[in-house]
């Protein structure tokens, strides 16, 4: 899935929101995605290594953020259940790492 730059823009707007909102530190996050603090800027920025990650980032803020009883910011590309895009590897999706 190809983005146009107006389309990774807001979704970079997106996922940092989502970050901010959850009040996780960004150590907190690379613990738990099993990653480095850098990787989890990167893939907030979409330099991504693999196509999955922003929506391994994607399903982790969100979750932490309605265990915490608060609406996630929506997404306007990121959107939708990961396994209907039949290019993404769901396995990795569902492994939860970014490591």
């Amino acid at each position: 899935m190809s983005l146009k730059e107006i389309e990774r823009t807001s979704t970079r707007q997106e996922l940092r929101a989502n970050y901010e909102r959850s009040g996780l530190s960004l150590d907190q996050v690379a613990t738990d995605l099993e990653t480095t603090p850098t990787h989890v800027e990167d893939v907030m920025d979409l330099n991504v290594v693999h196509i999955e990650e922003p929506w391994i980032l994607r399903n982790y803020l969100n979750d932490s953020l309605l265990d915490q009883g608060v609406t996630p910011v929506p997404y306007s590309r990121l959107k939708g259940a990961p396994s209907e895009y039949w290019f993404l590897n769901q396995h990795r999706i569902d492994q939860g790492i970014l490591g």
